[in-house]
Formats: C-alpha cells, structure tokens, sequence
C-alpha cells in the first residue's frame, strides 16, 4: 500500500482553527470543493415546511427519490441504489466484490485504496502521466489489464487533477474489463460540473454493461455534505440485489429524502451553478496558464491542479500564505505520485477567486 501523509482535508477547519488561531467561519474553504452558491434556494425556502416528516419511517425503497433520480439522469429509477453518502456505498461495494486485487488510475481520492485494504485486498495504482496533462492513455491502460485483476476504480473526473475520460473511452475500457472478468467502480462525484457532461458521464452505459457501477452524490454539486445522501447506478439486477440485502434499512432519512427531490428538481439552481462554474473555470485557468511560474491541466470539475515550476515556491508555503489569508487551498504533497509542486483549488465567487488569485500570484 502506498504511504499518504497526514494533511487537511477539506472539512478539517477544527485543525486550522486550532492551529492557525483562525475562527473556522472566517475560512473559505477551496479546498472542499463544494458549489459556491450554496444548497438550493427551493431546498432553503421549502425543507421546513416538511418538518413533520420525522416523525415517520420513510419508504424502505425510496421509490419516489429513486423515480426523481431517475428523470435527472434520464435512466431507469430501478436501476439506482440510495445509500448514506457515497462513502457508505464505496464500502458496501468492496465488501460485495471483495476484490482480491484491484487497480486503482492515479493520482486521485485515498478512500477506495483504504476500503479495498479493510477487505483484505491488495491495490496496484496506474499512474496518470504529468507529461500528458495527466490524461489517460487509453492503449497502454488497456494493455496492463488481465485476469490477475478484479475490480478497478475510476474517479472520473478525477480529483485532484480534475481531467476527465469521455463515455467512448469508458466504452473500450468496459470491453477489455469484460473479457478479463474485471469489474468496474465509476466515481462521478464531480460529473455534474463539466461542461461537456453528456460527452462524460458513463450512466447510459449501464443499459449495456453489467459490470459497472456508477457513483454519485449530492456533497459536492448540491453544496449540501451534511445531508449525507449518496446514490449509484449499475444495470446489473444481481448486484443491486446483493446491495440491497446487506445495507441497513432506512439508510436515508426522512428529511433527506424531501431534500434530494426538492434539489434534483431546482433546475434553475442547476443552470446557474453549471455557468458560474463555467464561466471562472475558463477565466482562471486563462490566468494561470499566462503566468509562467505555474502549468495548469484540463479541468472537467469545480476545481484545478496547479504545479509550481519557481523554485521560489512549494505548496506547503503557499496552503501557508493563503490560510493566514482566511482561504484554505489543498497541498497536493500528500497525493500517491504528486510532491510538494502541485496544489489544488476550487471555483468559488467572481470576488473571492480574485482574492485568491491575487494571494497566490504575488
């Protein structure tokens, strides 16, 4: 297994107020990757009114969540698993594969590595090249598959390098993953951002492939981490079936439950966190690829890897220079594969990315 440093994770605000002797609410976090605009204004404006929900079970199947999923994803609702944040159902999918050996594209999120090892299984990681903009080589990636290996992770787009594999790259992976018996876990958490979403997401995939899965959730997109409300896709009836069998009944709560069809259903919401994303996605990745001190990658998510070419600059002075600014960004050090050159930040407001453009590039 390889070694991951301690570092902050995006939520971590108890440690940098603890440490830094900064008040957690003074901190901008772009470090957490959560939509700018906050959760929906239909959920703010509506949620309450539905108090009386808890003091009801909600419908074991959520079939009315599930058909609103459905209709956003424009995919059939039985063909969707709810679970308790996508961490839970990331977990729940490694203790039913039980993979025995698994491969894992890197760089990229340390909690499928540390899931896999609970169960026993070991992880081999297929580095990204920075050479190529840390965009999957198709060919050599398919060569390295066989048999020896049961199951692969793909975060897709990845975090941290935000770079993204297209459905008809997915569709060759899946074809070679088939032949080997090898079965395929899909982490879409930050699809929703991309501009060239249908382009991407591997959701209608699952209609011909049974070994897929798919994963979403609503902490990043929909702002709201604390609903703890996860979902997946796979057209695969056994599997769903097995999910279904092991996980704890009513794994969602009730206000949960109102939440998620009140935001899946705010589509001007949708439409206004899809242009602000777009529109300083464009605009700050045009900044720093101008300057010569910084290279900047494709960014399919809410967020941007940036490497320090200065040797005047490391990413743990500069996660130093911006929180004693009230902004906290990620030190990419602790990445499988990145160093201390290589720091990543999310969109936030036209206002506070300036801010923090202007911190970074003094």
């Amino acid at each position: 297994m390889l070694q991951h440093k301690d570092h902050f994770h995006g939520s971590d605000l108890e440690k940098i107020e603890q440490i830094y002797g900064i008040r957690r609410e003074e901190i901008t976090s772009f470090s957490a990757n959560v939509n700018p605009l906050g959760i929906s204004p239909l959920l703010r404006e509506t949620l309450a009114s539905h108090i009386d929900a808890i003091s009801t079970y909600p419908d074991r199947e959520y079939l009315s969540l599930r058909k609103c999923i459905g209709e956003y994803l424009d995919t059939d609702y039985e063909s969707i698993i709810m679970g308790n944040g996508s961490t839970e159902l990331i977990s729940l999918f490694i203790q039913i594969e039980h993979p025995k050996k698994a491969l894992i594209i890197g760089p990229t999120y340390s909690e499928y590595e540390r899931e896999i090892a609970l169960g026993g299984g070991t992880c081999l990681y297929y580095p990204l090249k920075e050479e190529l903009d840390f965009k999957l080589d198709v060919e050599h990636f398919t060569s390295q598959l066989n048999e020896s290996i049961d199951f692969l992770v793909i975060c897709n787009p990845n975090n941290p390098t935000s770079g993204a594999v297209p459905r008809k790259i997915m569709r060759q992976i899946l074809d070679v993953c088939k032949q080997n018996d090898i079965f395929v876990m899909v982490d879409e958490t930050y699809v929703e951002f991309a501009d060239n979403y249908e382009e991407i997401t591997s959701v209608p995939l699952t209609a011909f492939y049974n070994n897929i899965v798919i994963l979403r959730g609503t902490s990043k997109f929909f702002a709201a981490p604390g609903l703890r409300l996860g979902y997946a896709v796979t057209g695969n009836r056994d599997f769903i079936k097995a999910v279904n069998t092991r996980k704890n009944p009513w794994t969602i709560n009730s206000l949960a439950v109102i939440a998620g069809e009140l935001m899946f259903r705010d589509n001007d919401y949708i439409r206004e966190t899809r242009s602000l994303i777009s529109t300083e996605r464009a605009r700050i990745h045009g900044i720093f690829s101008e300057d010569p001190r910084f290279r900047t990658y494709p960014s399919s998510g809410n967020f941007m890897l940036v490497r320090l070419l200065s040797d005047s600059m490391t990413s743990g002075e500069l996660f130093d220079r911006a929180i004693r600014e009230k902004m906290m960004i990620r030190d990419c050090s602790t990445f499988p594969f990145l160093d201390n050159r290589y720091i990543r930040f999310c969109f936030m407001s036209r206002e506070m990315n300036d801010r923090l453009v202007e911190c970074l590039t003094r």
